[in-house]
This record gives C-alpha cells, structure tokens and sequence, in this order.
C-alpha cells in the first residue's frame, strides 16, 4: 500500500476509467535475482512516482522486511516433516471450527441486495446481489443478479470479493480461530464474469477494493440476519471516507486516507463511534504527524454527535474532520452513503429503493445512520469527485453513523 503509484491524480485513487490511469501497471517480474537488486526496473518503477526518494526508501524497507521473514521461515521449515505436519494440523483444526460455526446457521437459502449510489460519472443505483446457500456445513454464495461492471472506479476483481466473503465468515467464528486457509475451505463463491464483483481485466477498480467490498459486507450480513437474529449488527457506516491529495512541482507531496464512521448497533449494545469498520483495517493519523509532513492543517477533528440511528440501541456516530489547505494542491474523494445511509435488504423478493429510497439501515425497528457529507468551503461535493483547492481553502468530510438496533424506547 503506498500513497502514490503514478496516476495523474495525487494519492493514485482518481475517477478512472480503465486500470492504466490508477497509476502503474506491472507484469510479475523479480525485482532482486540472486541477491542482486535490479537496479533499472526499480529505477522505472519509482521514477513513475510524484516522490522518487520515498518510494525507493519504502520499497527497499520492504525488501529487507521480506529478507527476515523469509530466513526464519526456512529456519522453521528446516524442522522438516514436524513443520509440515504441524501446518496440516493448524488448518484441521481451523476447519473443524469453520464447520461448527457455519453448522450454527440453519440450512437454508439466504438473499439480499443492496445499492452503490454511483460510480462517479453517471452511472446511478448500481445493484448488487448476493445468495448464500448454507447446507451441512458449508456456505455456497452467489453474485448472480449483481449489474454489469461499470465505467467507473467502483469494479471489483474477483480476489477482492473473495477478501470480503471470508471477512464475513471470519466474523462468525470464534476469536481464537486461528488465520488459516482451513476456516475457508468451506466458503465457496461465485460471480459472472464481468459483473461488478468480478470485473474483466483492464477495468478501474481504485474503489472496488475500498467502497465495493465494504458494501459487499454489508450485503452479506443483511442476508444473514434473518438466520441469525441477535448475532447480525445493523449496517455500519458502509463507506471508508476515501481522501487523497497532493501536488507536484519542487515539493511533491502526496497523501491518502481513508475516515472512520459509525458502527452499527447490536442486540447487546451500542455502536461504536469514530470506528474504522469492518473492511478499512487501517489507523487514524495523527494530526500531528499530517500536519508535518504535509502542507494541511487540521482545522476540526470530533464527533459527529446525532448521526447513529436511534433505537434501543443506538448506532455509533461519525466524525467530522476538516482540513485546511496551506498550499495550492488536487484532492479525490470516493465515498458512498452520501445519498441514503447503507442497508442490505434481506429476503427471497428483490425489488430497489430507488435513489430517493430510505431502505431499513437498522435492525430489529432501529433507526438508519445519518448519510455522510462532503464540503469545499460552503459547496457540498459528490460523494465522489476530483477538484482543485487554493491555499487557505477548507474541505470538510462528514462520515456517516451506523444504524441503531430495536425500537427506541
């Protein structure tokens, strides 16, 4: 993951619409044989960047990261047939317990459909479409019925899908399920190809892997609930708040972050506020260390207070960060849940919201988050959109809250 791999836009997450402008492309090809660096591919490779010198820096950190890991793995790998009979064990038992945990869910076709607001030049209410078949153990599920990939950012290839799927049942095991390839042999999946959720080759996919997967959560957790009441959460705030920014000239600079949101409300209690959810695995970073190392000031960081759903539970809030340009500079936003707060709508009859539509974010009679809000100075933006900013301009990202659980009291 780094913050700039050569797209014309700062921070490699533009409105695209092929992979090419997402920055480099890169056939498999070693870049050290034999010890020795291949010093012009590396060359090719950093020189395609706003900031040579950091790009170097990191790549070469990483090869030296992946040098100790792999001598302490042939150093377990020398113990011979125990290190092999050991891995044969860990995934044994990691498929025992994937084989209860999906045991838990009663047999049975489980449905659910969901809508991404747009993919940034044009395309509205683009549908997406899961089934889970859940028989003796083992978890069929399938995209079919998902929209045709689009012009836009938003596909997905099929790995990325895989992530979110197993995400999911990941989540309904125990916490000491160890990480293995045997909790997931018994997951199975499928998308048509070209769809969305499994996008041809070529296709941009810059937000696929950031907002398409974590509504692809949100759907499968929505086609779930009805066969696991009390264990599904409401839908959380269904976006990672994408923003990049940056810009050339004699000091290029470039930088990425995806904002935390409300989780969803549960049947055991509240959401939890200013979270990152389910799929953005990343931290916060500290207003400190961006106001550093880059020419942005922090203007305002809190609690997006009132914007969980209500309910007997209340969804976690979002976060309002406001960001002050001290320099001319190119930002990106890709966010969803702008229009109408996420929501999966479980059951064996589809049907659409429609744009304007107010689909139940909640569970169990809990209320929707708020929707979030992107602001240059007074103009709300797009939930996704490229624009320029002047020093002393002010972009303010409001992120949406998740929904709550039961009837309020």
């Amino acid at each position: 993951h780094h913050a700039d791999i050569g797209a014309d836009a700062p921070g490699s997450m533009p409105l695209s619409r092929s992979l090419e402008e997402e920055g480099l492309v890169l056939a498999p090809r070693k870049l050290r044989v034999r010890g020795r660096l291949a010093a012009d591919w590396l060359a090719e490779i950093v020189q395609a960047t706003r900031a040579p010198h950091i790009l170097r820096g990191d790549l070469l950190a990483q090869l030296h990261a992946n040098d100790l890991g792999a001598d302490r793995l042939q150093a377990l790998a020398r113990a011979g047939p125990a290190f092999e009979e050991a891995l044969r064990a860990l995934n044994e038992y990691g498929r025992r317990i994937a084989n209860a945990a999906l045991r838990e869910i009663p047999d049975g076709v489980y449905a659910a459909e969901d809508f991404l607001e747009d993919d940034g030049l044009g395309r509205r209410d683009i549908r997406l479409r899961a089934a889970i078949d859940v028989r003796d153990g083992r978890a069929d599920v399938d995209f079919a019925g998902t929209d045709a990939q689009v012009a836009g950012p938003l596909n997905c290839p099929l790995p990325v899908t895989a992530a979110a799927v197993y995400y999911v049942f990941r989540c309904l095991m125990p916490g000491y399920a160890p990480a293995c390839a045997g909790n997931f042999e018994a997951v199975r999946l499928s998308a048509p190809a070209g769809c969305l959720l499994n996008a041809r080759p070529g296709a941009a996919v810059a937000a696929g892997n950031v907002e398409t997967s974590m509504r692809s959560v949100e759907l499968l957790l929505a086609a779930l609930a009805p066969a696991l009441p009390g264990r599904i959460p409401a839908a959380g705030q269904g976006t990672m708040n994408n923003i990049a920014a940056g810009a050339g000239g004699a000091r290029p600079w470039a930088y990425y972050e995806t904002l935390a949101g409300g989780m969803g409300a549960h049947a055991r209690g509240a959401g939890t506020s200013a979270r990152q959810v389910h799929m953005t695995n990343t931290r916060n970073t500290p207003v400190e260390v961006l106001e550093q190392a880059y020419p942005l000031r922090v203007r305002r960081y809190a609690r997006r207070r009132g914007s969980g759903g209500a309910g007997r539970h209340p969804g976690g809030d979002g976060v309002v960060r406001e960001f002050e340009f001290t320099a001319d500079a190119q930002f990106s936003l890709l966010s969803e849940s702008r229009v109408r707060p996420p929501a999966g709508r479980a059951g064996g009859s589809w049907g659409s919201w429609g744009s304007s539509g107010s689909p139940p974010a909640g569970r169990a009679g809990g209320a929707p988050g708020a929707p979030g809000r992107n602001l240059l100075n007074a103009e709300i933006l797009p939930g996704k959109c490229q624009r320029r900013a002047r020093e002393g301009d002010r972009l303010t990202v409001e992120t949406p809250g998740g929904g709550g659980w039961g009837a309020a009291l």
